[in-house]
């Protein structure tokens, strides 16, 4: 009988080892508390608003729309990319374009004082990123569709240029089984892609589900959210587009996109349980929790990770972007009906 028990515990105390380890590392016993030093000046009725950007100096947003919901329901839906004037008292999203989009991540840059490019990850018969020409801030006009092989499951996007651009990939595995394997097991298998302008080519391959990414010109530095592994990855970016890794920042939740404000600090939209975030995105839960955090660099410290918002999924379920705007913070998420902004 004895022996009988030793057996079993040698092979069940691995496995229960395992098992907490995914749940740990997944947020399963993560603490979630309502936090929002603030007040909610808007609650927009636009669905999967998963990401946004916002130009501080001409006071717009351009945010993209996906519903998810209503896809995975079944549903008539309608996506589309968005501009809010954010200067004007009443806020009125506008609608700029429906081009067969499923609309992923985004990003845009200035060119000059009336024309900027806009970059959107599309997951529409196929996988793509379609380029677009953004003149005096609200008038859109699509230019290219961009395909190529290592466009696999992208998920966003930071330009760098008016043609060159890097991309993560959130996934390794094409099938069913290496996907759950993937995700569950937190292997850094995913790429990170660098387009030239002539030609793409994998800079990255080490990352558990690669999600946001952004760079910080100023300071050179490229910072790619691993959610899987709570990590924000920092990489110093050298002359032929190669990523050097720096370090890891510690952020304790599911990291998923990022923004800066005028400051430099990086702002980025979580999920602070993957678990629940999974069971909400295939409907099994009714809400899922949201967190935004700020981090902050000095010299001296290094890198500061603060908790900002917290919410239990009630207001707003699974956050994925923060965007600055003064005082204001933009907060989207994944598969809500509205997303919504705060005043701090």
């Amino acid at each position: 009988m004895k022996k009988k028990l030793i057996i079993a515990a040698v092979i069940l105390i691995p496995i229960l080892g395992f098992v907490y380890n995914i749940l740990n590392s997944t947020g399963f016993f993560k603490t979630i508390e309502n936090q929002m030093n603030g007040k909610i000046v808007a609650t927009l009725l636009i669905a999967g608003v998963e990401d946004m950007t916002v130009d501080e100096d001409d006071n717009f947003a351009i945010f993209i729309s996906y519903d998810r919901a209503a896809e995975r329901d079944g549903k008539p839906n309608k996506n589309g990319i968005y501009f809010l004037d954010l200067n004007k008292n009443t806020l009125e999203p506008k609608l700029l374009s429906q081009k067969a989009l499923k609309p992923h991540g985004i990003s845009l840059i200035q060119l000059d004082s009336n024309h900027h490019k806009l970059f959107v990850i599309n997951h529409d018969q196929g996988e793509s990123i379609e380029v677009f020409d953004l003149y005096h801030r609200d008038s859109l006009v699509h230019e290219k569709t961009l395909k190529h092989e290592l466009i696999f499951s992208p998920n966003d996007i930071v330009a760098i240029s008016e043609n060159k651009f890097y991309f993560t990939n959130d996934r390794f595995y094409g099938s069913k089984i290496g996907i759950l394997i993937e995700n569950y097991l937190g292997l850094a298998k995913c790429k990170t892609v660098y387009f030239d302008g002539k030609n793409y080519r994998s800079v990255n391959n080490d990352i558990a589900y690669a999600n946001g990414i952004n760079y910080d010109k100023k300071r050179n530095r490229m910072y790619i959210a691993s959610p899987r592994g709570f990590l924000i990855k920092v990489f110093e970016r050298t002359e032929n587009g190669d990523l050097n890794y720096l370090e890891s920042i510690d952020c304790k939740t599911g990291v998923d996109n990022i923004e800066f404000d005028k400051d430099g600090n990086l702002w980025v939209g979580c999920h602070p349980n993957l678990l629940a975030f999974k069971a909400y995105q295939n409907k099994k839960k009714e809400i899922a929790p949201s967190e935004i955090i700020k981090i902050s660099y000095d010299e001296t410290a290094g890198y500061t990770v603060n908790s900002i918002y917290m919410n239990d999924g009630t207001t707003i379920s699974t956050s994925t972007v923060a965007a600055i705007y003064k005082n204001w913070m933009l907060i989207g998420n994944v598969m809500d009906d509205h997303f919504i902004i705060l005043e701090q």
